[in-house]
This record gives C-alpha cells, structure tokens and sequence, in this order.
C-alpha cells in the first residue's frame, strides 16, 4: 500500500468533494475546542471570605473588621478561611466600640498587652461570602471548594485530564480497529451527554465523575478528526499539510474563543454547562457527511469498502475514476493484528514513540500558562480570549513552516522562543502588567508553533497500520503532562518562580530530544513499521 496516495491522485487535492470534508472536519472539531476551558471556567475561585450571618445584627463596618487582615504577596489582604470570633465581635459592637478602636486598643478585663488582631479566630462556621465581580458561581462556589476542601479544586482539574489520557489511550486503539468514523461520534456524543449531565449535577463526586467522562471525550475527538485529515486518510498533497497545521488548529482556537464568550455572557456555570452541549448535538448530521478513511479501509483489506468511498468521491469531483483503484496484489496489513504494545516492538520504534512521549508531555506548558492566566492581573474572560486569539498567528506560522522547512528545525527554534519567554516572565516585576501579559502571550505563541509542527512531525514518522495508536498515546501524554499542570500552579506557594522554571526546563530538555529524531520533511509516509525512518541515534 506504499502507492496509496499514487492511486487515489486522480482525485485532485482540491475538488468538491476535498472542499466539503475540509469544512465538515473543521465543524466536527469545535466540540473539542469547546469544552477546553471548562476546566478555567467552570471551576474559577473567585475572591471569598467568611459569610456573616445577616442575623448578627452588625452594620456593614463591623462585617468587615471582623475578617482578620493578613499580610501576603507583599500586600495586606483579608483571610479568606477564618474570621475574628463572632460572639467577641458581637459584644464589641454591643458595647458602642467604633471599628477604628478595635485595631488601636485591647480588650476591657483582658491583658493590656493583648490587641484585638491577636485574639481567637475561628472558622468560616456560616459558609463564605463569593465576589460576584466576574463569576454569578462557579462549580468552586456551589459545593463550596475552598480552604478545607480547597484540595477538591486541582482534583476536579486532574480528574478531567486523566479522563483525556484514557480518552487517548482507549480510543486510539478502538479506532485503529473498528473504524474512524463510528469512534469519532461517539467522542462527540459523550461530550454533549456528560456535559449536560454535569449541569445537574448535586453534588461535588457526581460533577467530578460526569468531569472525567466529559476529559475522555474531549481530546479523544480531536485526534480522530486529525488523523482523518492530516495522515493522508482522506486528504493528500498540500491539502493534507493545510488542514492540519492550520484550519484544524484555527478551527480549535476559535471555538476556544467562542467559549470564552459564551462565559462572558452567561455567567453561572450549570447554564455553561448546558449551552456546551449545543456544539456536540448540532455534529449529528455531520454522520451522514463523513466517510470512512479509506485509507483505513485499505489498510485492512476492506477494498470494495473504500473503492466505493473513492468512487463516489470522483462523482462529486466529475473525474473519471480508473477501472482498478485498488488492486489486490497491494499488501494487506491488519490493524487487527497491531496493538498499542507494537509502539514499543523495535528499537526503532521504541525509540521514536518514548522521546515523542516525552516532546508531547511538554504540553504542561500550554496549560501551565492557561492557569496562570487566571491568576493574571485584570479579566480573566479577556485574558483568556487574547490567550486563545494568538493560537491563530501560531498555527498560521506553523503552517508556513512545515510547507517550506525541515520539521525538526522548525520545532527547535519556536519551542527555544517560547521557553526563554517563559523564563523572562521571571525578571518582570508586578508593577508591569502588560509586560507579563506579552510575554506569556509570546511564550504560549512559541509553544504552540512548535507543537503545531510536532502533531505533523509525529503523523509522518508513525505508519499507517498504527498510527491513529500513535497519535492517540502521543495526545495521552499531552494529558499526562496537563494532568500536572493545575498541581504545578500549586508550587508558587514554595517559590514564585518554580513554576515557570520547570516549565522552560521541560521546554528545553524537549528541544534537546527532537536533535536525534530522523527529519521527514518531503519524505513518503511510512505504511508499516518496517518502513518507518531510522534514528539518529
């Protein structure tokens, strides 16, 4: 099957029925890019301190002494998990003493050296009071995820990207065996599904199930639909180039956008969640528009199957087909007969698969700057929107250099730019906002040009029999490393820096591995294992 795209050549790369599985595709991947930042909105803390019961009878100005004042970040700021004692408060109030004397004098019948500030505090027993200022709630203000139960919050993270890693790790190999097409809907079906079931959810263990199950539909989909497009399973020549690199990837970001949008304007997470499922139910029709890879088909020896996919796709294009597309001497190779352990079964392979594992776990980047986008000065809607709008220059940039340059190349150098940004954020000061905010812009665009290289890089180097396998473990262990991420932010409470820093030594450990991969750039794609590229080393 080494003649593949040589049979199916008088389709054209560009005809009516490209035209129409080119926008199809893009429309089947939105869902994904949908649900991306569920996991930034949806669980958003906003700022909280403790609720004071509208019973304590105590006037606006004794609610807010009674919130002690911290010192943090170079700033004072209230606590957000304690309170002075309510009873004490309430007697102060009682007694006629003014909220200036309560930070200036100590108590009657107390040690005169004793002030107010150091007295017992309690916990929040009457729940917390949430800002409204950008969030009406989030899944943290429902079931009250913060202080003791605060841990729940990066679980909640976790749980969905571990839900991608068995999404990746599953679907693959389901795929690779029983089609494209029947894996890819079901993706999407449990994306609309679970997102709605979320929505009702009562109670922290059902949203964080429903969370998992939305993670393994989510990344699942999009692998599918870039295989379909970019691996020469239905598109060929440039068209295969600029489906992947650029509209597929243009497609995800502005869906990310659009989501961003959509929790601009709708500001209480169930209705989020439920307006998430709308992308999932509008694909349904697309079932009726998306074929089979034939170029799977072929590869399991279903000829008649894919010869009547190609047939029909030279209707559409009115190109005469030839009277043998397919002949029977091409050889057979049965995905049936692969399995995931066949990623590790030469050194070659093994090889190849382990430092591509490795250059995807790198993803720990992109979503390590997605959180700290959060946690940025200013709207965290805006902010995410500009985060998502500069993936688009990206994977524009990506494109221009996978038609013209070598892939190793091309990956080193975006991938050195994004990490040294990253490591710049170190040396701005907080006084410079907008400083930050350009170079975590720039560093995310690096990462993104790389790793928009890397996706084509890795589906030139896997062969066929096993490469919707490939790519999914490839795409888990983008989930492995963006399973770290929300635990990642958590270090900033160790060393301000050490999140950034581990994320540009990631970075550049990756750099360092891409050097020994074999270069594929205007090389045939390999269809079995034994046609693979050699290592460099």
């Amino acid at each position: 099957m080494q003649d593949y795209e040589e049979s199916v050549s008088f389709l054209g790369n560009w005809g009516p029925f490209q035209r129409k599985i080119f926008f199809v595709l893009l429309i089947a991947c939105i869902p994904s890019g949908y649900s991306t930042l569920a996991v930034i909105f949806l669980l958003a803390s906003p700022t909280h301190q403790c609720s004071i019961p509208a019973n304590s009878n105590l006037s606006q100005e004794w609610i807010q002494a009674s919130i002690p004042v911290q010192p943090g970040g170079g700033m004072s700021e209230r606590s957000t998990c304690s309170r002075y004692e309510l009873n004490l408060v309430k007697n102060l109030s009682a007694m006629g003493a003014s909220t200036n004397w309560i930070q200036n004098h100590s108590l009657p019948g107390l040690n005169s050296e004793v002030l107010v500030p150091t007295l017992n505090q309690e916990e929040c027993e009457d729940g917390w009071t949430y800002s409204t200022e950008f969030y009406q709630s989030t899944v943290v203000t429902e079931f009250d995820l913060v202080c003791r139960e605060q841990w729940k919050q990066p679980l909640t993270s976790l749980l969905f990207f571990l839900g991608g890693t068995c999404g990746c790790f599953i679907s693959g190999q389901i795929s690779d065996r029983f089609g494209r097409k029947p894996v890819l809907f079901g993706c999407i079906g449990m994306l609309s599904i679970f997102t709605v079931a979320a929505a009702f959810a009562q109670s922290w263990p059902v949203f964080a199930f429903c969370f998992f199950m939305l993670g393994v539909g989510q990344i699942s989909g999009y692998v599918i639909v870039f295989v379909l497009g970019m691996c020469s399973e239905i598109f060929v020549g440039s068209t295969r180039i600029i489906f992947s690199t650029l509209w597929l990837n243009a497609g995800y970001a502005l869906a990310m956008m659009l989501m961003s949008a959509t929790a601009y304007l709708v500001r209480s997470w169930r209705y989020l969640s439920l307006l998430m499922a709308v992308p999932g139910l509008a694909c349904i029709p697309l079932w009726w528009l998306i074929p089979e890879s034939p170029r799977w088909l072929v590869s399991c020896g279903c000829l008649n199957k894919a010869d009547l996919i190609v047939r029909s796709a030279a209707l559409e294009n009115r190109v005469k087909a030839p009277s043998v597309i397919f002949t029977t001497t091409e050889v057979r190779m049965s995905v049936w007969s692969h399995s995931f352990l066949d990623l590790l079964k030469t050194t070659n392979i093994q090889h190849v698969t382990m430092k591509l594992w490795f250059m995807f776990s790198s993803y720990l980047a992109y979503f390590g700057l997605i959180f700290s986008m959060s946690s940025l000065y200013g709207n965290p809607y805006l902010n995410h929107f500009l985060l998502a709008t500069v993936e688009i220059p990206a994977y524009l940039v990506s494109w221009l250099l996978t038609q013209n340059f070598p892939r190793r190349l091309c990956f080193i150098s975006f991938v050195l730019l994004g990490a040294l940004a990253l490591l710049c954020t170190q040396i701005v000061t907080d006084s410079h906002p907008a400083v930050i905010m350009f170079l975590v812009l720039l560093s995310k665009f690096g990462v993104l040009t790389g790793i928009g290289v890397l996706y084509v890089y890795s589906g030139e180097l896997f062969p066929t029999v096993i490469r919707n396998t490939a790519m999914s473990s490839c795409a888990m262990f983008t989930r492995v490393g963006s399973s770290v991420s929300p635990y990642l932010m958590e270090l900033v409470g160790i060393f301000e820096f050490l999140p950034s820093i581990l994320m540009g030594a990631l970075l550049l450990l990756s750099v360092l591995l891409c050097i020994f991969l074999p270069e594929t750039f205007r090389q045939p794609l390999p269809d079995t294992i034994q046609q693979m590229p050699l290592m460099r080393w």
